[in-house]
């Protein structure tokens, strides 16, 4: 039997031998949750006597937790002390129909000269706070910050076309090259007027936000999408006559008796007439062109993405020929160690998601 003795918060409880015997075993076992050992020396140190500022020195608690726990042992012995209490959780839940009209309400306009909902706006048109609306948006995947580009493809050819250029990625026919042919039109060459200070631990890179403009260059290239090697001019122009000096250069690289099938986009230079009559002069070549608004299909877009991060675009040139050098160099290094072009998706895939866009759109 457990009672309490004593007056005011200074309290002693009656501790029988049973009950001595099951806190000193709970104290002794190394397995035991480490709250159980703590409310059973404060039990113990209290059946001693000891004042509740000593008891909770000693159990390294502040004394209404020595309060709570007497009370608990007169309550329901030993085994109060080994079970929690239990309580309702702190904060609600947020209602079912809260949430479903907050979900309808990030979906449609907000209010106002407005474009889109932020957090803050949709916690004071829904009288919750900034965190339960973060929960929600982030348990049913709504992002209303972000917003995504398309471009739909207007020709009439687009699934043929679709198909040859698949085609040819995941099956090029055999004795023959497949080049990614493309030109990446003036990239500028920008001199910082300062220069920038280093990556650091804890501090980004820095660069100067103004620039001095030199020029600009454009980048003919040729991807082999076997093997992943780029053959690259650089020249001032990117007209017909441009484009003429570079596929006669392509034309001395590759070795002879290799047919050669090239991806283009539908550029006017690619088209022209004396294009059309050098292609007539040299019947290997087969030009193959991409749908129009789907440059994403021709593989040394990749290339150029790669050059503009990694080479450019955080590059201070002083000079036009600065800048081509630098490009011709990481030509070199990129082919040093090549990697063969993977196209991975069917052209049926990409047919069935294009028809799923035009649907939804209309």
């Amino acid at each position: 039997m457990c009672d309490l003795v004593g007056m005011s918060h200074e309290v002693c409880p009656i501790v029988t031998a049973e009950d001595r015997v099951r806190l000193e075993a709970i104290i002794a076992d190394r397995n035991r949750a480490h709250k159980h050992v703590i409310r059973a020396r404060m039990v113990l140190h209290s059946a001693a006597r000891l004042s509740v500022a000593e008891v909770a020195r000693r159990a390294a608690v502040g004394r209404p937790a020595v309060w709570r726990w007497q009370r608990r042992f007169a309550e329901a012995g030993v085994d109060g002390l080994l079970r929690d209490a239990t309580r309702k959780p702190g904060k609600a839940p947020v209602p079912v129909g809260v949430v479903q009209r907050l979900i309808a309400l990030t979906c449609s306009e907000p209010p106002g000269e407005v474009t889109h909902w932020t957090g803050r706006a949709m916690a004071r048109a829904m009288g919750v706070s900034l965190r339960t609306v973060q929960r929600i948006w982030q348990s049913h995947k709504l992002q209303p910050h972000r917003l995504r580009t398309f471009k739909r493809s207007t020709d009439p050819d687009f699934a043929a076309k679709l198909e040859d250029v698949v085609g040819l990625y995941v099956a090029p026919p055999r004795h023959a090259l497949v080049l990614s042919i493309d030109e990446k039109s003036q990239i500028q060459a920008l001199d910082r007027t300062q220069p920038g200070l280093p990556l650091k631990p804890g501090k980004a890179g820095t660069i100067t936000h103004d620039y001095v403009r030199n020029g600009t260059t454009t980048l003919f290239a040729a991807l082999n999408t076997l093997d992943g090697t780029v053959i690259g001019r650089c020249m001032q122009r990117h007209r017909h006559q441009e484009f003429l000096r570079f596929l006669n250069a392509v034309e001395r690289a590759v070795p002879a008796g290799k047919l050669i099938h090239a991806l283009l986009d539908n550029y006017g230079t690619h088209k022209h007439p004396n294009v059309i009559a050098w292609l007539e002069r040299h019947p290997r070549w087969t030009f193959h062109f991409t749908p129009k608004s789907s440059s994403w299909l021709n593989a040394v877009e990749t290339f150029f993405s790669a050059l503009t991060r990694r080479r450019i675009r955080r590059g201070s040139f002083h000079s036009i020929v600065d800048l081509q050098t630098a490009i011709n160099r990481y030509i070199a290094e990129h082919n040093h160690d090549p990697k063969p072009f993977t196209w991975t998706k069917p052209a049926q895939q990409i047919l069935a998601n294009a028809n799923h866009l035009n649907a939804s759109v209309h």
